[in-house]
């Protein structure tokens, strides 16, 4: 019979050292050829979902497809978006709503627990699907156990032995009541502190199919949080490697492809100014125009293949940018009341609600829409606080002011709009170029926390787009210019390479147009 608990295991596991092959996979030993369950236990791999970055469907990985990348880093999409993301989570596998599979697998599910239910209500019980049920849960504790934390796996393979617990079925003294309390107390012992109170939950359950559909399913969460875990421990060796790693795939593909990337040179070059003497600027010069490009990018014009990765994130900071800018602009008007720029309070809550009214917004239309509800919130707001220090509230026409200048930030060409922009634009550039704190522009000090985690999430991704194509930047421009200051004509065949280079020859600071 199984014991009623068990010591806390440290993660890092006390005993005999485990073996790697089994670190994330099914108990050895077990028949291939046995009856599988439909239970939520019985696939043999869970699966979890990457979540898309490029606009591309998610992807699905199964557990040991997530230790193949972190031991190996096969995966580039997987390490890139690691490395550009720190709150980087892999999510939790579902079929789609009304998908023939969803539905499939609900049907399959309710059968399998009503069969063990009316199994269990026999006189005597049946337990042919109760032990196909411990050998599914028994096979799922190596998913959440470290895999060096052996002596603890072999005390789960000892107490659920298939041979004994058939033995116990067959001379009627099974207890399945007890050994769920042995999972459930196992469980308790090594799930992450956020699942202590599911872990609770499940042994208040009375109905023994009910407590053991309950294991199964905070299961399902525990194998998220290993495979979380296990990206967590290996995210500084994903970063030190990532960089290289990515060089190392794009010099094979120009390798193979030997046209170029036409439409990054394009972007590249449309942002080389020229001195009065017709001097072109510094390819650094030119990449740094180049980033800022993307901050409102034409979408009439073919996105930098060698940005395809990283697409759908600059869209989403760029959004994130327009709305910081609509906001700082609606405060620029506001503060033409007194109550709002002679009133520090007015002003923070005011700026708050902006923001608020502006979220979601993704582009211009919606933003014309908010506008319209953003021009009677300040209005309103302006009015509230004028009754309650008793001055008399806005006339008609002020009101009419306010709305119409609100109103007109629709237009990109409005002059606050605009200026409001060019400083979010200056704040940017010297965010990506200096070292040390950058002092907010007016305007933005009502949004300083949202500037700042923009600015920073934008660096992130231009300063590691950079230490993989810098090089490769560089020599389109530089090629460029020579051809120039030559007159030749652009060849096909002089494409430039990018060579791989080790750590410790990577470009230096001084040479890094992010730093």
């Amino acid at each position: 019979m199984p014991a009623d608990s068990v010591p806390r295991m440290d993660s890092s596991g006390s005993g005999s050292e485990g073996n790697n092959d089994g670190a994330l996979s099914s108990s050895p030993g077990t028949s291939s050829l046995r009856e599988r369950t439909d239970s939520e236990g019985s696939d043999r791999q869970t699966r979890f979902v990457l979540p898309s970055t490029d606009g591309s469907p998610p992807k699905v990985l199964t557990i040991d497809e997530v230790v193949d990348v972190v031991k190996n880093i096969q995966n580039m999409t997987l390490v890139h978006e690691i490395a550009m993301n720190p709150e980087f989570k892999l999510q939790p596998y579902e079929p789609p709503e009304n998908s023939l599979e969803r539905r499939i697998r609900d049907i399959m599910h309710k059968a399998f627990w009503d069969v063990l239910r009316g199994q269990l209500n026999q006189d005597p019980p049946c337990y042919d699907h109760a032990l196909q049920l411990l050998q599914d849960i028994k096979e799922c504790f190596p998913q959440i156990i470290p895999v060096n934390n052996r002596r603890l796996l072999d005390y789960i393979n000892e107490v659920l032995d298939t041979t004994v617990v058939r033995q116990q079925a067959e001379e009627g003294v099974l207890n399945f009541r007890s050994y769920a309390d042995f999972v459930i107390s196992i469980m308790a012992k090594t799930c992450a502190p956020v699942r202590d109170d599911e872990i609770k939950k499940l042994s208040t359950i009375e109905d023994v199919v009910d407590t053991f559909r309950g294991i199964l399913e905070t299961m399902k969460v525990m194998k998220l949080d290993m495979a979380n875990c296990l990206l967590e421990f290996a995210r500084n060796d994903l970063l030190a490697n990532s960089v290289e790693y990515e060089k190392k795939k794009f010099k094979e593909h120009l390798e193979y492809y030997k046209f170029g990337f036409p439409t990054t040179e394009d972007w590249l070059k449309r942002n080389q100014t020229h001195d009065i003497n017709g001097v072109p600027c510094s390819p650094n010069e030119t990449i740094y125009n180049a980033y800022m490009e993307l901050l409102d990018w034409n979408d009439e014009k073919e996105y930098p293949e060698i940005l395809s990765l990283d697409a759908e994130r600059i869209k989403k900071l760029s959004q994130r940018a327009k709305r910081l800018c609509a906001c700082a602009s609606v405060m620029a008007i506001s503060s033409g009341a007194a109550i709002i720029s002679q009133r520090t309070e007015n002003r923070a809550a005011l700026a708050q609600q902006v923001e608020i009214l502006f979220q979601g917004v993704t582009n211009e239309s919606e933003l014309k829409e908010a506008l319209e509800n953003v021009a009677l919130q300040v209005i309103t707001f302006i009015n509230n606080h004028m009754d309650e220090e008793n001055h008399s509230c806005l006339d008609e026409t002020s009101e009419k002011a306010f709305k119409s200048h609100i109103l007109q930030l629709a237009n990109k060409d409005s002059p606050v709009r605009k200026l409001m922009w060019k400083r979010l634009q200056i704040y940017f550039r010297l965010f990506l170029t200096k070292k040390g704190e950058i002092e907010i522009p007016p305007g933005y000090t009502d949004f300083k926390e949202e500037l700042e985690n923009f600015a920073t999430a934008m660096k992130r991704v231009a300063t590691y787009n950079f230490s993989v194509f810098g090089e490769y930047y560089i020599e389109v421009l530089t090629n460029a210019n020579n051809r120039a200051a030559s007159n030749e004509p652009a060849a096909a065949t002089n494409i430039p390479t990018v060579q791989a280079t080790s750590s410790k020859n990577n470009t230096s600071e001084s040479d890094n147009p992010t730093n």
